[in-house]
């Protein structure tokens, strides 16, 4: 008769069971019971094989799980299968897109109850989790976990093809599309595609002129924080990227590989009109040139133009007078390093 009483409450609603700290209330003693645990932190139940401990026996078995790999939820529509019935309930939901949790602030709609409950704390500016590192607090425990791998350096995802490693499962897939070349994420007014929606939020700000990313030093924007940090590296004068042949160091990774193919002397970069191989793209757009006559760079003083932007420099030091190469030996200076080292000839006995 009493688990009768307790059934019926289903159908009534009634919840005589009040918490006398918080406004819960519910059905069933025993809820309260598991309940009245979150206000005093007991956690009774103990895993056997880890330090693991809850406050109730149903969390302790679906722990359990996780050591014997067991999984006895199975999705009826695909080969899913999940350690609790609430996961699988949720993920039935990507089937037939149910979405019944929804925000009553905005027009956020979502699968899982607690992910509304996450929601909920970015309207009340709510972060209930803090590192205990630095001053960084957030509104998942999930969240927490992965800033707390900045501080500890794991990277526990690790690619099975290469050596790459992260620190987020979500980076090790878009990892994993190098290798497979799948490129989901295309561009609505260009052919653009890419392996991630971070690339192609990026990428759209080509099209939309949006730079919302400005250095503090100078005028300098941009569309990506990647070449933000890369800009300021001129302000500071930094240069992580050191060459273990020479001595050679610079401030971005791709000058590197640039740099080691001098060593290993490959030159992925061919002509299609000639014989004419480089180590890098930007040699090769100047050498097309050669053959095409284009001659982008012009001088803004006269008709001069040319085919490369360092040749426009020197030339418009004949308009300025500037002269930044002197000789150390006397007070000769010049505008350009071809007529210095000329120059230096005459000290040694030389003839120029």
């Amino acid at each position: 008769m009493r688990t009768l009483k307790r059934h019926k409450r289903i159908h009534t609603g009634e919840k005589p069971y009040v918490c006398d700290i918080c406004s819960y209330s519910c059905s069933n003693f025993g809820y309260m019971k598991v309940h009245i645990r979150t206000h005093s932190g007991e956690k009774p139940y103990a895993c056997d094989t880890c330090d693991y401990r809850c406050s109730n026996l149903s969390n302790l078995k679906t722990h359990k799980r996780t050591h014997t790999g067991e999984k006895p939820y199975a999705c009826d529509t695909c080969d899913y299968r999940c350690t609790q019935l609430d996961g699988l309930t949720a993920h039935k939901r990507t089937h037939i897109e149910e979405k019944p949790f929804a925000c009553d602030t905005c027009d956020y709609r979502c699968r899982h109850l607690s992910s509304l409950v996450t929601h909920i704390r970015t309207h009340a500016g709510e972060k209930l989790y803090a590192c205990d590192t630095c001053d960084y607090r957030c509104t998942e425990v999930a969240k927490l976990k992965r800033h707390k791998r900045i501080h500890t350096g794991e990277k526990p995802y690790v690619c099975d093809i290469c050596s790459y490693s992260c620190s987020r499962l979500s980076r090790l897939k878009v990892h994993f599309r190098t290798h497979s070349g799948e490129k989901p994420y295309s561009c609505d007014k260009c052919e653009y595609k890419c392996t991630s929606a971070k690339s192609l939020k990026q990428h759209k700000g080509i099209h939309t002129g949006e730079k919302p990313h400005a250095c503090d030093t100078c005028d300098y924007r941009c569309s990506r924080m990647r070449t933000l940090k890369r800009h300021k590296r001129i302000h500071t004068g930094e240069k992580p990227y050191v060459c273990d042949i020479c001595s050679y160091s610079c401030s971005n990774f791709g000058y590197m590989k640039v740099h080691i193919r001098t060593h290993s002397g490959e030159k992925p970069y061919a002509c299609d009109t000639c014989d004419f191989r480089c180590s890098n793209s930007s040699n090769l757009k100047t050498h097309e040139r050669t053959h095409t006559g284009e001659k982008p760079y012009a001088c803004d003083m006269c008709d001069f133009s040319c085919s490369r932007m360092p040749d426009l420099k020197r030339h418009k030091r004949i308009h300025t007078g500037e002269k930044p190469y002197t000789c150390d030996m006397c007070d000769y200076r010049s505008n350009q390093p071809a007529n210095l080292k000329t120059h230096k000839l005459t000290h040694m006995g030389g003839k120029p």
